[in-house]
């Protein structure tokens, strides 16, 4: 079970201090961050949560493409479960929850439509423009995309928020186009380990989809209990969850077991990343430590990785997954491939940003798909050709 998060810890000396002053790249001289009573990384969460990115993430591809029932996650199910997550494990270390919880709503806004299927035509398309990365685009889309006030793009986040979303997964050395314009613009130390808030949203992260994609995967059939028993720690869990509840009926011990092994994690990682920090004095000494602190011990991680394994074998590289994710890539390539030729098939708006020059132009178009959502981008396509792929969704 999760450790219990009261008594409140007193805030690590190494934690983010939004009390510090945190830097935005653009001044605001009407904005002070003293005028009511959030901190700077409370504004940054509440600007994510109201934008139109986080409200289109409902109806991206988690695991399953435009899925037809509501019980599946979505981006936006699965950023909420890992902002819960990643709150329970920053409290109990004594990090800046609000920091921890903005970087886990936003982690994934830079996701195309049709997840890593969208990535990989995206990828394809913009191969001669500079790339895709869908963490890179992340950062487009709250720096530059985004648009809500008058005097500057983007939602003018912190930079303890940007740099934790450009480098979360650790430091960044060889960074793609668009991720090194925007670095030049507001430096961002690419090359260093990120805050532990930004670290502890990483974890979170693969927590949350290593157990909630085996719940949607056991939906959909696509797992099954015999599967899963044959990873030795969760047969473990298993025969715990039956012993403790002999009577219950089989898919409420499997929520139980999917529960017990979140748990498990969250306290591994609880455990390992207070080691791992003891001793550090400052967010700065985070930032020069040369490696990831906060994550699993060497245990859990062999089987986190044993798991990972799995579910791609058993569950993501599925035959009806695979032809489905085939679809799905031609779906945005040729969305890119007709608004590259006809740039007047973007809406008014995009097409008043669209530059004449590459690389700029084509990421422009990227842009634009890369914020669509699957049923949009489906739509899309039936409009431009005529006809719509089957067997993705019928809308």
């Amino acid at each position: 079970m999760l450790l219990s998060a009261e008594p409140v810890t007193p805030r690590a000396p190494y934690a983010a201090d939004p009390a510090a002053g945190p830097a935005r790249e653009f001044a605001r001289a009407d904005a002070g961050e003293q005028r009511g009573p959030r901190s700077p990384f409370q504004r940054d969460r509440d600007r994510i949560i109201h934008s139109m990115s986080f409200r289109r993430l409902k109806s991206k591809t988690q695991v399953f493409i435009a899925p037809d029932g509501d019980h599946y996650r979505t981006r936006l199910t699965h950023s909420l479960e890992v902002a819960q997550i990643g709150r329970v494990i920053a409290r109990a270390l004594g990090l800046d929850e609000d920091l921890t919880e903005a970087l886990c709503l936003a982690h994934d806004l830079g996701h195309p439509p049709f997840g890593h299927a969208g990535e990989a035509a995206l990828s394809d398309a913009m191969e001669r423009h500079g790339g895709f990365c869908h963490n890179a685009q992340a950062l487009r889309t709250v720096m530059r995309i985004e648009c809500p006030y008058p005097e500057h793009d983007g939602l003018n986040l912190t930079w303890d928020l940007l740099e934790g979303l450009a480098k979360h997964n650790g430091p960044v050395t060889a960074p793609g186009w668009a991720l090194a314009e925007l670095d030049a613009a507001f430096p961002l130390m690419l090359d260093t380990w990120p805050s532990l808030e930004a670290q502890v949203a990483a974890v979170a992260d693969d927590i949350a989809y290593d157990n909630h994609d085996i719940d949607d995967g056991l939906r959909a059939g696509f797992l099954t209990l015999d599967d899963l028993l044959t990873l030795d720690f969760l047969a473990d869990q298993w025969r715990s969850v039956e012993k403790r509840f002999p009577h219950a009926p089989r898919e409420r011990l499997l929520r139980e077991m999917i529960r017990d092994q979140i748990g498990m994690m969250v306290n591994d990682v609880i455990a390992h990343t207070v080691q791992a920090a003891r001793g550090l004095g400052s967010v700065a000494e985070v930032r020069a430590a040369g490696r990831q602190l906060a994550g699993f011990s060497p245990a859990m991680a062999a089987q986190e990785r044993r798991l990972k394994s799995f579910m791609y074998e058993r569950l993501y590289y599925h035959p009806e997954q695979i032809a489905a994710a085939g679809k799905a890539r031609d779906v945005v390539a040729r969305l890119f491939a007709a608004y590259a030729q006809d740039a007047t098939l973007m809406p008014d708006d995009w097409l008043a940003r669209l530059p004449q020059a590459e690389p700029q132009r084509a990421r422009v178009i990227a842009d634009f798909i890369a914020g669509m959502s699957d049923r949009f981008a489906i739509r899309a396509v039936g409009a431009i050709y005529g006809t719509r792929p089957e067997g993705l969704i019928n809308v």
